[in-house]
């Protein structure tokens, strides 16, 4: 037992862990953000142009059942809209890294040659190891 909360422990604090962590918190705020968004400036705006129409009321009635379509409308709205966001997010993130590579790249400059002289000075070490 000991042995395993070790383990516990271990895998708990490790940092995937606690990446993942702080990505479902932030992507529960996201949601709600979403989800505010969509509920009460979306949709309504999107009630307006169709003729006032509130999709959350829409629904039928089945047996004893009440089934909310509307409310499923909204849903995909929604979800659309996180997808969407999500796909900017992803598009910029992969702009700006491939923006510093190429900067990266780009700023390592050749190295310069050297002058003439320490050229000429070279080669003439040479011949003399060579024993010319």
């Amino acid at each position: 037992m000991k042995n395993f909360i070790v383990e516990f422990k271990q895998f708990a604090v490790r940092g995937n862990v606690i990446d993942l962590a702080v990505a479902v918190v932030i992507g529960t705020a996201f949601a709600k953000i979403t989800a505010s968004l969509v509920d009460n400036i979306i949709m309504p705006i999107l009630g307006m142009v169709l003729g006032g129409v509130d999709f959350s009321t829409y629904a039928f009635t089945f047996g004893k059942s009440t089934i909310t379509y509307g409310v499923f409308i909204q849903s995909v709205i929604e979800f659309a809209l996180i997808a969407l966001a999500l796909f900017v997010l992803v598009k910029a993130i992969g702009k700006i890294k491939e923006k510093l590579i190429k900067d990266e790249k780009s700023g390592v400059a050749e190295p310069a040659l050297p002058p003439e002289e320490v050229l000429l000075l070279r080669e003439v070490r040479d011949l003399l190891k060579a024993g010319r």
